[in-house]
Protein backbone atom coordinates (compact mmCIF):
# COMPACT_ATOMS: atom_id res chain seq x y z
CA UNK A 1 0.00 0.00 0.00
CA UNK A 2 1.32 3.37 -0.56
CA UNK A 3 0.11 7.17 -0.39
CA UNK A 4 -0.72 7.66 -3.85
CA UNK A 5 -3.24 4.29 -4.11
CA UNK A 6 -5.03 5.67 -0.69
CA UNK A 7 -5.13 8.84 -2.08
CA UNK A 8 -6.73 7.88 -5.92
CA UNK A 9 -9.11 5.78 -3.33
CA UNK A 10 -10.36 8.91 -1.37
CA UNK A 11 -10.71 11.19 -4.68
CA UNK A 12 -12.35 8.45 -6.67
CA UNK A 13 -15.01 8.36 -4.28
CA UNK A 14 -15.11 11.96 -4.33
CA UNK A 15 -14.60 12.42 -0.45
CA UNK A 16 -15.07 16.09 0.67
CA UNK A 17 -11.65 18.56 0.56
CA UNK A 18 -12.52 18.57 4.78
CA UNK A 19 -12.53 14.72 5.20
CA UNK A 20 -9.39 14.28 3.31
CA UNK A 21 -7.45 17.15 5.05
CA UNK A 22 -9.22 15.36 8.25
CA UNK A 23 -7.96 12.11 7.21
CA UNK A 24 -4.54 13.79 6.79
CA UNK A 25 -3.99 15.00 9.87
CA UNK A 26 -5.21 11.91 11.45
CA UNK A 27 -2.31 10.08 9.68
CA UNK A 28 0.56 12.45 10.94
CA UNK A 29 -0.40 12.05 14.42
CA UNK A 30 -1.16 8.28 14.28
CA UNK A 31 2.46 7.95 13.18
CA UNK A 32 3.30 10.44 15.97
CA UNK A 33 1.67 7.76 18.76
CA UNK A 34 2.71 5.10 17.11
CA UNK A 35 6.54 5.79 17.03
CA UNK A 36 6.11 7.16 20.83
CA UNK A 37 4.40 4.33 21.53
CA UNK A 38 7.04 1.47 19.94
CA UNK A 39 10.70 4.26 21.36
CA UNK A 40 8.67 3.36 24.94
CA UNK A 41 7.56 -0.18 24.88
CA UNK A 42 8.67 -3.95 23.28
CA UNK A 43 5.66 -3.67 20.57
CA UNK A 44 6.51 -3.74 17.21
CA UNK A 45 4.07 -1.53 15.23
CA UNK A 46 2.79 -1.75 11.56
CA UNK A 47 4.00 1.72 10.36
CA UNK A 48 2.33 1.44 7.18
CA UNK A 49 -0.76 0.17 8.28
CA UNK A 50 -0.73 2.54 10.64
CA UNK A 51 -0.27 6.03 8.39
CA UNK A 52 -2.05 4.39 5.28
CA UNK A 53 -5.25 2.60 7.19
CA UNK A 54 -5.66 5.99 8.91
CA UNK A 55 -5.66 7.98 5.91
CA UNK A 56 -8.43 5.99 4.58
CA UNK A 57 -10.26 5.30 7.84
CA UNK A 58 -13.08 7.84 6.81
CA UNK A 59 -13.38 6.90 3.14
CA UNK A 60 -17.01 6.12 4.39
CA UNK A 61 -17.47 9.72 4.50
CA UNK A 62 -18.11 10.05 0.97
CA UNK A 63 -21.44 8.14 1.45
CA UNK A 64 -22.37 9.17 4.71
CA UNK A 65 -21.31 10.95 7.65
CA UNK A 66 -23.24 9.44 10.16
CA UNK A 67 -21.85 6.72 12.53
CA UNK A 68 -22.39 3.94 9.79
CA UNK A 69 -19.62 6.13 7.81
CA UNK A 70 -17.11 2.99 9.58
CA UNK A 71 -19.29 0.17 7.95
CA UNK A 72 -19.57 1.55 4.52
CA UNK A 73 -15.98 2.81 4.70
CA UNK A 74 -14.88 -1.09 5.55
CA UNK A 75 -17.38 -1.86 2.48
CA UNK A 76 -15.44 0.68 0.11
CA UNK A 77 -11.78 -0.76 1.19
CA UNK A 78 -13.40 -4.56 0.62
CA UNK A 79 -14.55 -3.50 -2.81
CA UNK A 80 -11.25 -1.74 -3.68
CA UNK A 81 -9.18 -5.15 -2.59
CA UNK A 82 -7.42 -3.23 0.29
CA UNK A 83 -5.76 -5.31 2.93
CA UNK A 84 -7.88 -6.63 5.83
CA UNK A 85 -5.77 -4.74 8.43
CA UNK A 86 -6.99 -1.28 7.01
CA UNK A 87 -10.75 -2.70 6.46
CA UNK A 88 -10.22 -3.31 10.28
CA UNK A 89 -9.11 0.02 10.95
CA UNK A 90 -11.86 2.04 9.30
CA UNK A 91 -14.13 -0.61 10.90
CA UNK A 92 -13.28 -0.07 14.66
CA UNK A 93 -12.15 3.76 14.44
CA UNK A 94 -15.20 5.04 15.71
CA UNK A 95 -14.67 6.67 19.10
CA UNK A 96 -12.83 3.73 20.89
CA UNK A 97 -14.67 1.44 19.64
CA UNK A 98 -18.01 0.05 20.06
CA UNK A 99 -19.20 -3.54 21.78
CA UNK A 100 -22.14 -5.74 20.21
CA UNK A 101 -24.59 -4.29 22.93
CA UNK A 102 -23.78 -1.03 22.01
CA UNK A 103 -23.55 -1.51 18.47
CA UNK A 104 -26.97 -2.58 17.62
CA UNK A 105 -28.37 0.40 19.51
CA UNK A 106 -26.58 2.61 17.76
CA UNK A 107 -28.61 0.75 14.26
CA UNK A 108 -24.71 -0.54 13.30
CA UNK A 109 -24.85 -4.12 11.95
CA UNK A 110 -24.15 -6.70 14.58
CA UNK A 111 -20.58 -7.15 15.53
CA UNK A 112 -17.96 -5.83 18.03
CA UNK A 113 -16.20 -2.56 16.62
CA UNK A 114 -13.96 -2.38 19.84
CA UNK A 115 -9.89 -2.07 18.51
CA UNK A 116 -7.86 -5.37 18.96
CA UNK A 117 -4.64 -4.55 17.36
CA UNK A 118 -2.71 -2.08 18.25
CA UNK A 119 -2.49 -0.20 15.09
CA UNK A 120 -6.35 -0.31 15.32
CA UNK A 121 -6.14 1.62 18.36
CA UNK A 122 -3.77 3.82 17.69
CA UNK A 123 -5.94 4.94 14.73
CA UNK A 124 -9.08 5.42 16.85
CA UNK A 125 -7.26 7.17 19.16
CA UNK A 126 -5.32 9.75 16.82
CA UNK A 127 -8.85 10.35 15.57
CA UNK A 128 -10.27 11.41 19.10
CA UNK A 129 -7.38 13.66 18.96
CA UNK A 130 -8.26 15.70 15.73
CA UNK A 131 -10.92 18.35 15.30
CA UNK A 132 -10.89 18.99 11.67
CA UNK A 133 -7.12 19.27 11.27
CA UNK A 134 -6.35 20.60 14.84
CA UNK A 135 -5.10 18.46 17.42
CA UNK A 136 -7.22 18.89 20.59
CA UNK A 137 -6.60 17.60 23.96
CA UNK A 138 -7.57 14.56 25.99
CA UNK A 139 -9.73 16.87 28.39
CA UNK A 140 -11.47 18.33 25.10
CA UNK A 141 -12.58 14.91 23.93
CA UNK A 142 -14.02 14.09 26.90
CA UNK A 143 -15.81 17.26 27.44
CA UNK A 144 -17.00 16.71 24.01
CA UNK A 145 -18.13 13.31 24.43
CA UNK A 146 -20.05 14.41 27.71
CA UNK A 147 -21.67 16.86 26.54
CA UNK A 148 -23.21 14.83 23.95
CA UNK A 149 -24.05 10.95 25.18
CA UNK A 150 -23.57 12.50 29.03
CA UNK A 151 -21.17 12.40 31.78
CA UNK A 152 -21.47 8.55 32.40
CA UNK A 153 -21.31 7.41 28.95
CA UNK A 154 -19.37 3.79 28.62
CA UNK A 155 -17.51 5.22 25.85
CA UNK A 156 -15.94 7.72 27.88
CA UNK A 157 -14.36 4.77 30.08
CA UNK A 158 -12.97 3.51 26.92
CA UNK A 159 -11.52 6.63 25.48
CA UNK A 160 -9.51 7.07 28.58
CA UNK A 161 -8.47 3.88 29.33
CA UNK A 162 -7.32 3.97 25.28
CA UNK A 163 -5.22 6.89 25.72
CA UNK A 164 -3.50 5.35 29.01
CA UNK A 165 -2.84 1.88 27.33
CA UNK A 166 -1.28 3.95 24.17
CA UNK A 167 1.18 5.86 26.87
CA UNK A 168 -0.57 9.14 26.50
CA UNK A 169 -1.25 10.32 29.65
Amino acid sequence: MDINTCLKALNDYNCPPNVVAHSKAVSKKAVEIAKTYSENTDATVNMEQVKYGALVHDIGRSKTHSIQHAVVGAEILRDLNFPESYINITLKHIGAGIPCEEAEELGLPKGNYIPTTIEEKIVAQADNLISGTVEVDLRIVVKKWEERFGKNHPAIKRIKKLHEDLLLG
